[in-house]
C-alpha cells in the first residue's frame, strides 16, 4: 500500500532532454503519460513539468539545474527509484508551494464540494491525492460524514475545518494526516477512530492547551498527545468505542467498558500511569449515548473523560477520577 505523498529528490542536474527520455517516455510506454502545461508559475529559478496519465494519475516534477523533486501518485520512473524521500517541510518553498497549489487545482476539480474547506483540503492533501487512498478518504468525509452518526458531509467537513483553520496540527501535518490511511477501500471504524483523535486535538486545543501527537515513552510505544501549558504538562490516550451494533457487546455501556479496559489492559498498563484517557463516544447515535449519559459506567482507568461530541460543537462528558487537565470550557460535564 502507498504511503502518504512525499518528495523523491535528486542530486542530479536534469536537462529537458533527459526528462523527456528517463521520465515521459517510460511513464508513457507504460501508463500512457503526456506532458501538459503546469497550471501555475513556480517562481524562482525552477523549471516544472506536469504528467497526467490516462487512468487519472499525476505526477509533478521541478529543477533547477543542479537538483531536482518529484511528486506522484503514479509509478516512480526507475531513474527515480533509489532516490532518498522528504516530507513537505523539508524542501524549497516554492517547490512544496508550487506542488500544492497544482494537487488542490486538480482535488477541487475531482471533488468540487471540497474546494469550500481549503484548510481541510490543504492538510488532508497528501493522503486526498495519494495513490491508492484518493478515493476512500474523500469517500470517507463525502460519503460517511468523517464517522459523525446521523448528519450531513458539509456539517462535518465543517466542523473539522474550523478546527484545522486554527492551525494547531499544521506542524503535525503529515503524521496526522497518514493516519487517515492510503488504503484502497474505506474502513469506516478505523477511519472513524482516527478522526476521534481530531476531536480530541480540538477538545484540548479549545480549552487552551497546545497538542503535541504521537508522544514516545519509555515503554517503546507511543502516546496519542501531549497537552501542554504553563504548568502543565500531561499525556492523553483517546480509544472510541464502536457503536453497539457493530460488535459484540450488548448495548452501549458494556461497549464503552469493554473498549476502555482493551486500551487499559494494553498501552496504558504497559507505561504505567500517569496519562489520562479519553473516552471519544462521538460514533453514538443519540439512543446508544444516553443510555451511557445515564449510568456514567466507569471504565477501569483514572482519571478518564467519556464524552461524545456533535457537528455542531456541542460536546458534553463526564469524568472519572481527578483530572488533571481544565476542559469546561470545551465540555459540558454532566458531574
Amino acid at each position: 500500500m502507498a504511503r502518504p505523498l512525499r518528495f523523491r529528490y535528486s542530486p542530479a542536474s536534469w536537462s529537458e532532454q533527459r526528462v523527456r527520455h528517463e521520465i515521459l517516455q517510460p511513464l508513457r510506454t507504460n501508463i500512457g503519460a503526456h506532458a501538459v502545461t503546469p497550471r501555475f508559475e513556480i517562481g524562482g529559478n525552477w523549471a516544472t513539468h506536469r504528467f497526467e496519465m490516462q487512468n487519472g494519475d499525476v505526477a509533478l516534477f521541478a529543477r533547477n539545474g543542479e537538483e531536482a523533486y518529484w511528486m506522484g501518485n503514479t509509478e516512480t520512473p526507475s531513474a527515480l527509484w533509489r532516490t532518498d524521500k522528504f516530507g513537505w517541510g523539508e524542501i524549497p518553498y516554492h517547490v512544496s508551494r508550487w506542488t500544492q497549489r497544482e494537487l488542490l487545482a486538480t482535488l477541487h476539480e475531482e471533488d468540487p464540494w471540497l474546494a469550500e474547506y481549503p484548510h481541510l483540503s490543504w492538510f488532508f492533501l497528501p493522503v486526498f491525492m495519494s495513490k491508492d487512498g484518493r478515493e476512500s478518504t474523500r469517500a470517507f468525509f463525502r460519503e460517511h460524514a468523517a464517522g459523525f452518526p446521523d448528519a450531513g458531509r458539509r456539517e462535518t467537513t465543517r466542523f473539522f475545518e474550523a478546527f484545522l483553520r486554527t492551525g494547531a496540527l499544521d506542524e503535525y501535518r503529515h503524521v496526522m494526516s497518514g493516519k487517515l490511511g492510503t488504503s484502497d477501500h474505506v474502513d469506516r471504524v478505523r477511519m472513524s477512530a482516527t478522526m476521534g483523535e481530531f476531536i480530541t486535538a480540538k477538545l484540548l486545543t479549545d480549552a487552551g492547551y497546545d497538542v503535541v501527537p504521537e508522544i514516545e515513552v519509555t515503554t517503546g510505544h507511543s502516546l496519542d498527545f501531549r497537552a501542554e501549558a504553563e504548568g502543565t504538562n500531561v499525556l492523553v490516550e483517546v480509544t472510541r468505542p464502536q457503536p453497539p451494533k457493530h460488535r459484540a457487546a450488548s448495548g452501549p455501556v458494556a461497549a464503552v467498558r469493554d473498549t476502555a479496559e482493551t486500551k487499559t489492559n494494553g498501552q496504558l498498563a504497559k507505561h504505567g500511569g500517569g496519562a489520562v484517557l479519553f473516552v471519544d463516544c462521538s460514533s453514538f447515535r443519540d439512543d446508544t449515548w444516553n443510555a451511557v449519559r445515564a449510568e456514567r459506567p466507569d471504565v477501569r482507568h483514572r482519571p478518564a473523560v467519556v464524552y461524545r461530541a456533535r457537528p455542531d460543537g456541542h460536546v458534553e462528558g463526564y469524568r472519572k477520577g481527578s483530572v488533571p487537565l481544565e476542559l469546561d470550557a470545551a465540555i459540558e460535564f454532566l458531574d
